[in-house]
């Protein structure tokens, strides 16, 4: 048992670590949201507008972020990094919000996602280092409850502030410039990771005898450590092809597939967000850390699969009841699916030594592939037609339920040192 105290500090951290998600999701959809009036507005071709989404924080900018932080990370502890990632956030949201030509949005972009990468490593390390054992799951689910609050309140606040055009767009920028300055002075009063500061002590130790291994990228590739790469990118790397699709372009599809108006496109995209949430309070967070992990994934592939399936029917017969039906059945799936538990498996597998520097590996390459993916698929839509996108997506998340199904582990309700122990024995990391 902890005590009171010691579980007010816990929920104190995770939530402020959680902010990540929120910021992370929230500039990807405000993005999204106001995507046909930057477009118009900054004149911008498919090729443009590819080139935005795949270096924005949906992508390209968010996996080098993610590289670095993760290394600095667990070089020089957690909190050095979630604290000065929120200061470059806030800098690169000025270059958004007031932005004049292609060259302002797509810096602006670029930092901004180059920082929630450097932050994401840090923040979900730090959020299971300092979860209980038994709670690690509901912890961790408040990170993915942020992920969609944070669409929800940029779409009702596009939706609300429509009517101001463009300038309805850069408010809505400017309340995650306001989001991250609050979580930024909530952080700085927060501790160092126990578990980071317990290893460190460790290494002192080590090296006082003589006996300190240098952590090298060998170190990561070793058989333990590569079976678990592989498995956490098949989860989440073909899963995140279509969310991430989903999350800067959907608005849009909405519009030319479903033909409803940009107002309601909003609607429909703050009502996924919704079910996500739902989904992960109701299902992962009260009972990821008590039921089968691998039972509640194989429901929430399932689901995701089917609800992407809708899409494979003609435009012609698209009608706003059958968006509904993704809306729900796609929200409440990613509310307990393969993000959270890509964030609490990625935690649980790999030592504290290089825990942050193993995900900001995998988040490197995830997003990588996800900036490729999200360079060519405007091209694909405008040429081949939603359907065929709608079968490659539908296609990733076959191959990350497969995965995640047959090889989910099971680390409910152990710590993370007996998880370490059990996996790497007593050895001097």
């Amino acid at each position: 048992m902890i005590s009171k105290e010691e579980n007010k500090l816990a929920w104190k951290t995770t939530i402020s670590a959680s902010m990540a998600n929120y910021i992370d999701a929230g500039s990807i959809v405000a993005g999204a949201a106001g995507l046909s009036l930057w477009t118009s507005y900054l004149h911008m071709s498919d090729a443009k507008l590819g080139l935005l989404s795949a270096l924005s924080s949906n992508a390209v900018s968010a996996a080098i972020g993610a590289l670095i932080g993760g290394y600095i990370c667990d070089k020089y502890g957690r909190k050095l990094v979630y604290n000065f990632s929120m200061i470059f956030y806030m800098f690169g949201m000025l270059f958004i919000i007031f932005s004049q030509n292609f060259g302002m949005m797509l810096t602006g972009y670029i930092i901004v996602g180059l920082s929630v990468g450097a932050d994401i490593p840090a923040s979900w390390t730090t959020i299971a280092e300092g979860a209980p054992a038994k709670e690690r799951a509901k912890h961790c689910g408040t990170a993915q409850l942020a992920w969609a609050a944070g669409p929800v309140i940029v779409m009702i606040l596009s939706v609300s502030l429509g009517h101001l055009g463009l300038l309805g767009s850069r408010i809505v920028f400017g309340h995650l410039f306001v989001v991250a300055l609050v979580t930024w002075l909530i952080r700085r009063t927060l501790p160092e990771s126990q578990s980071w500061l317990d290893q460190k002590k460790k290494e002192k130790q080590l090296i006082a005898k003589g006996q300190l291994k240098k952590v090298t990228i060998k170190d990561l590739l070793r058989p333990v450590n590569f079976k678990s790469i592989i498995f956490l990118l098949g989860v989440y790397l073909f899963w995140n092809l279509a969310a991430g699709t989903m999350g800067f372009f959907m608005p849009l599809i909405y519009q030319t597939v479903g033909k409803v108006s940009a107002e309601t496109a909003n609607l429909l995209q703050a009502g996924l967000f919704a079910c996500t949430a739902i989904g992960t309070y109701f299902v992962f967070m009260r009972l990821g850390d008590k039921v089968s992990r691998r039972g509640i994934y194989a429901v929430s592939a399932i689901m995701a699969i089917g609800a992407w399936s809708i899409f494979l029917l003609p435009a012609s017969s698209m009608k706003p009841s059958m968006l509904l039906i993704f809306v729900v059945g796609y929200g409440l799936s990613c509310g307990f699916g393969q993000q959270p538990f890509y964030q609490l498996w990625a935690s649980e597998l790999f030592p504290t030594k290089y825990r942050a520097s193993a995900q900001g590996a995998m988040f490197f390459v995830v997003r990588i592939a996800l900036g490729l993916w999200s360079f060519v698929i405007p091209t694909i839509m405008s040429k081949f037609g939603f359907q065929l996108a709608a079968a490659c997506m539908i296609g990733f998340l076959i191959i990350s339920a497969i995965v995640g199904i047959a090889f989910a582990p099971k680390t409910s309700g152990r710590t993370l040192d007996d998880i370490e122990k059990e996996r790497y024995g007593e050895i001097n990391l």
